[in-house]
């Protein structure tokens, strides 16, 4: 049996998606179903149960060594970046992983877990993913931090040997779409467009960078889940490894590549970035790819028009999410 926590949510039910699509059904979906969204994430999968987070943890406590779970591909966690609550992160983020990963590896289970690309802050110490150079990061708030604090946890208990970190750095894509603010842009902006006729971008206050040309490192979902479960079918690999295009790209790139899917003229208005986050702010992300192309992932990134493209016009515009008769 695979499980797959965060199930119902945006990474979490793309994976399912593809497992099903490999004809896949064992699978124990963890997740508390708090929103509409989430539930019509689930309707279109096939797994055989779902189980809260709680009573999920409860349960890998108690399981003996005859456990049926082969792999835990651990996507729940709370990803909101402004997030105040360091207490509930540390429980919801931090505790929670660790107990999972020492479940697993106390039973021979395969275990992936989501780290974030937010655990490097504003960039100033690059974005390699060497294990030997966490203490150097700087994570710019508090969810950054809980999955840095974990990051630093598995390497230090030598857990990179057999378990797989994954910092996904900007995801967009279908099955997002219960994430409020936290969702992409592209989401956001296709009902900017949709309603206003533009979109909105945040002005620079950094004189090297123009309004609306702060860069991200932009990952299609569809890659996300690649990259994933490329480290599934691989158990004798361990690390902790960037998931990126290895591309930066900026929000003008992304409102033009949004507005040409959906064959509109380009119309973006550049306002005021809120104070509560312009110290917080990252001005720059890019995956640096060679550690995981050094271990045999090989597949080429969606350019960000594609992936756009591919987002707007077969899920966005025709109200459609991943489902398991996808191919």
């Amino acid at each position: 049996m695979i499980v797959v926590t965060g199930g119902a949510g945006f990474i979490g039910s793309a994976i399912v998606h593809e497992l099903n699509s490999r004809g896949i059904e064992n699978i124990l979906v963890v997740d508390d179903v708090d929103h509409e969204e989430k539930a019509k994430n689930l309707a279109a999968l096939k797994y055989v149960e779902l189980q809260g987070k709680a009573d999920f943890l409860k349960d890998v406590q108690s399981r003996s060594q005859n456990s049926p779970i082969t792999a835990i591909i651990h996507m729940g966690a709370c990803s909101s970046t402004t997030e105040t609550d360091q207490a509930f992160l540390t429980t919801n983020n931090y505790e929670y992983t660790r107990h999972l990963a020492e479940f697993s590896l106390g039973r021979g289970v395969r275990f992936i877990y989501a780290s974030s690309a937010a655990t490097y802050g504003d960039g100033e110490q690059g974005y390699l993913d060497d294990e030997s150079q966490l203490n150097a990061l700087k994570p710019l708030n508090l969810y950054g931090d809980s999955k840095q604090r974990l990051d630093l946890w598995a390497r230090d208990e030598g857990m990179f040997e057999k378990i797989v970190g994954l910092k996904y750095f900007n995801v967009y894509g279908p099955n997002e779409y219960h994430k409020g603010d936290m969702q992409s842009l592209v989401r956001k902006g296709f009902y900017q467009i949709q309603e206003t006729g533009k979109i909105r971008l945040f002005k620079s206050y950094r004189e090297e960078y123009t309004d609306g040309g702060q860069e991200r490192d932009f990952l299609y979902i569809k890659d996300a889940v690649a990259m994933t479960l490329f480290f599934l079918d691989r158990p004798e690999i361990g690390g902790l490894f960037n998931a990126g295009s290895g591309v930066a790209r900026n929000w003008n790139h992304l409102a033009t590549a949004l507005f040409s899917a959906l064959g509109k003229e380009t119309n973006i208005e550049y306002i005021e970035m809120p104070l509560s986050i312009r110290d917080q702010y990252q001005y720059h992300t890019q995956a640096v790819m060679g550690k995981i192309r050094n271990v045999g992932y090989d597949a080429p990134s969606t350019p960000l028009e594609e992936g756009i493209k591919d987002y707007v016009q077969n899920y966005l515009l025709p109200g459609k999410r991943l489902k398991s008769d996808q191919k």
